[in-house]
Parts: C-alpha cells; sequence; structure tokens
C-alpha cells in the first residue's frame, strides 16, 4: 500500500466563522488535498483552499495530525485566515461557505472529520495526533 500525505486547513474570517466546502462525494468538509511533489505541507494546503473554493488564506499555525491507518493517509492540519478572494465552487467542490462552528458540526457527517475539525478548532488541543 502506497501512503498519502494531505493538508488542510481550518480558515476563520473576521467573525471566526469557518470555511467548508462539499466534496460530490464525502460531503461537506474542511477544505484540502494531497500533497505534490516539490510542495511544501503549507504551500499546499494555501493551494487546495484556493482551489476547492476561491479564498485566499495565510496559514497562521499548526494545529495537528490524523493518520487513517487503514486506508494509508496522513493528513496535516492547519489553522489559517481568509485574507481574500471570493467564494466559488469547483469540480471538488458543489457548495462552499463559512458557518459557524455549530453549523459545521451540523452539516459534517463523517464522524472521522467531526474529530478533525474539533482538534482543530480547539487550540488547547494543539499539536495533536489523532488515529481514525
Amino acid at each position: 500500500m502506497q501512503f498519502t500525505i494531505s493538508s488542510a486547513c481550518l480558515v476563520l474570517n473576521e467573525q471566526k466563522e469557518m470555511l467548508l466546502k462539499k466534496d460530490p462525494v464525502r460531503g461537506w468538509e474542511i477544505p484540502g488535498g494531497l500533497v505534490e511533489a516539490n510542495e511544501t505541507f503549507k504551500e499546499a494546503a494555501v493551494r487546495e483552499v484556493y482551489e476547492e473554493t476561491g479564498i485566499e488564506i495565510v496559514i497562521g499555525s499548526f494545529c495537528g495530525i490524523s493518520q487513517e491507518v487503514n486506508k494509508g493517509a496522513c493528513h496535516m492540519w492547519w489553522l489559517g485566515q481568509a485574507v481574500g478572494g471570493q467564494l466559488t465552487t469547483s469540480a471538488e467542490s458543489e457548495a462552499v461557505g463559512f458557518f459557524s462552528y455549530q453549523q459545521a458540526v451540523t452539516l459534517i457527517s463523517n464522524e472521522s472529520f467531526k474529530k478533525e475539525l474539533r482538534a482543530c478548532y480547539q487550540k488547547e488541543m494543539h499539536p495533536f495526533a489523532l488515529f481514525l
């Protein structure tokens, strides 16, 4: 099995609402994706957020990692701020928007995604390591 590494960012706007995107298969989630060759984890998160949502971000801090042992996947998590751009959908996002923490937890149906969101949102947990 080949191991994959992704990088994602919990993006907050000035109202402290969080950016989510609705994946056509997985449903609502924090934007992010696979790290490409010659790209840092931070660069991947910035690129993926922009590609999937149209929002430009600045990474603030490292949140932690999560590992899906059975799927051979490791996810790097960041906390960031929206600094520009406009909400835009893509082939990887049926819908995008900023939501309160309560709204986000309600929208996300995947339990692993909820655990990752909670860990990223609760700064006292940083840095975290989740094994899903």
